[in-house]
């Protein structure tokens, strides 16, 4: 079996996975509809006093609301990805017999990763977004051009939130309990990708900051695509940028950790 082919195999068998888990997706359903619907109107009192706030009209906050629901978990900015399993499986050692498959470790996770995303995407993401457009008035593309850039700025951000989980699961090579560190990871995620509120209503030079994150890559940038706020072209080369650093950050980190297993295990 060629590379390409293995990997697409490992990406299926992440989505075949994570459909099995027919009773958490109903409820993950459940609860993305239900925290939505708080945000919505949560968002319509304040932008019925601050219209336009960070440059959106208020069906275009709505719709970044669903936006966001449909994404939680297919970026799994709130945890729920490989990263745990990785952790464990790197605390218990079994992660060596990972290094002895034909196969590179990143690009082994990488895959399951992709896959549990896609599944996310259409088990849990598509529902709340769907209910919400029928309850909701909502700035909806109406060519097929916006959402195919959106999709596209989804999967990208799929590739920087799992650089950025997997830099937190390698930790666990040198932390004890790497519970703490996918903590810190959550609560980042969550404020700096603009899941409580858009980014661009953040002022000044935290605004600045923020935007300028790789986790604004999660977020911010698919919806502002969609919401046709963004220029295509550059958002994507910022999504692309943050991937390849991230990729990249965490194949040095594999290759110091890879080392250290070496050295412990004689």
């Amino acid at each position: 079996m060629g590379a390409g082919r293995l990997y697409l195999a490992v990406a299926a068998g992440g989505f075949r996975r994570y459909a099995t888990y027919r009773a958490a997706t109903v409820a993950g359903v459940f609860t993305n509809t239900a925290f939505g619907l708080i945000l919505v109107y949560t968002y319509t009192a304040l932008w019925n006093e601050r219209p336009h706030l960070g440059g959106y009209d208020l069906p275009q906050a709505i719709t970044y609301v669903w936006i966001g629901q449909s994404l939680f978990k297919t970026l799994a900015n709130g945890g729920g990805g490989v990263e745990t399993e990785l952790m464990e499986r790197i605390r218990t050692g079994d992660v060596a017999v990972d290094m002895y498959r034909p196969a590179d470790l990143q690009l082994w996770w990488l895959a399951t990763d992709l896959g549990r995303s896609a599944f996310e995407l259409l088990g849990r993401g598509v529902p709340p977004f769907v209910l919400g457009a029928l309850l909701f008035d909502m700035a909806l593309p109406t060519d097929v051009t916006t959402w195919l850039a959106f999709l596209f700025s989804v999967f990208l951000a799929a590739l920087v939130s799992f650089g950025l989980r997997y830099l937190v699961a390698l930790t666990a090579f040198w932390l004890l309990d790497g519970s703490g560190m996918i903590q810190i990871a959550w609560l980042t995620g969550w404020f700096c990708s603009g899941m409580l509120l858009p980014l661009n209503v953040f002022p000044g030079t935290l605004g600045e900051v923020v935007r300028a994150l790789p986790w604004s890559s999660l977020l911010q940038a698919p919806a502002d695509v969609f919401l046709g706020q963004a220029d295509v072209l550059s958002t994507w080369a910022f999504q692309a940028m943050w991937a390849v650093v991230l990729l990249a950050a965490g194949r040095l980190a594999q290759s110091a950790a890879t080392r250290r297993v070496v050295v412990q295990g004689g």
